[in-house]
């Protein structure tokens, strides 16, 4: 599964990389640790009231909440990609509500005789400024003010080469030219869903064998106290 991730690039960046000219109306710097509950930046696609496609960077929670969720029920972060398409809570999404999350990499834990050790997987050579671009699902509820809440989860897959010696799961990762295809906005028919579903999973396999991994330092494990702006927390460290 992913459940903690590293976005470094920064808004102006995002903006550059995924061919975006709106102000996203918010300011990312670099975060080492994007928890659940907690909001990240996505891509996402609507055809605006002129009828031109439009691309946008926004702020969205990561944990899947759909309107007709109950307040206390989950909010899943992540979504199998085998049943996404078909999956009761996912497939309207899959269908029409798509995204990209934006992904520099993302953490690991394997259990081990002095608890868990947590581990850092990226992809092996990475200019500046780029990213990785994992599918996302999104939803939205109306909020008291009127305005939207946009929540989102992250498909994975099985894992493959480095990401599968860490965990059995890993995010379903897009390249350049599936993600226009991905994001497009509108709703998807049964046979459209299906397609796309086999084109991620044949471009995310191809993705998955650039990824290498290393281990890190621990203070990775607690949330609550570490610091999110550390970039110190992605460093390779000697398990001796």
């Amino acid at each position: 599964m992913c459940g903690r991730y590293v976005l470094e690039i920064d808004t102006q960046g995002m903006l550059h990389s995924y061919a975006i000219g709106s102000d996203p109306g918010f300011d990312w710097s670099a975060v080492y640790s994007i928890a659940p509950r907690t909001k990240a930046p996505v891509v996402r696609e609507h055809v605006d009231d002129e009828g031109e496609v439009q691309r946008t960077l926004e702020l969205a929670r990561w944990g899947f909440k759909p309107a007709w969720a109950k307040e206390k029920g989950p909010r899943p972060i992540n979504a199998r990609f085998e049943t996404a398409h078909t999956n009761g809570m996912f497939r309207a999404s899959f269908a029409s509500s798509r995204a990209v999350v934006p992904v520099s990499g993302y953490y690991e834990w394997i259990e081990g005789a002095g608890g868990k050790q947590p581990y850092y997987v990226h992809p092996e050579n990475t200019a500046p400024g780029e990213v990785l671009h994992a599918a996302g699902l999104t939803t939205a509820e109306q909020n008291d003010e009127g305005g939207w809440d946009v929540s989102f989860t992250i498909i994975t897959r099985e894992a493959k080469d480095a990401a599968g010696e860490v965990h059995d799961r890993m995010p379903a990762f897009l390249d350049e030219e599936t993600m226009g295809e991905w994001l497009a906005p509108g709703k998807l028919e049964k046979d459209e869903r299906e397609h796309l579903h086999g084109l991620l999973g044949a471009v995310s396999e191809k993705i998955a064998g650039s990824l290498i991994t290393h281990p890190v330092d621990r203070a990775v494990n607690n949330v609550r106290t570490l610091d999110r702006k550390d970039s110190g927390l992605i460093a390779p460290v000697d398990l001796g």
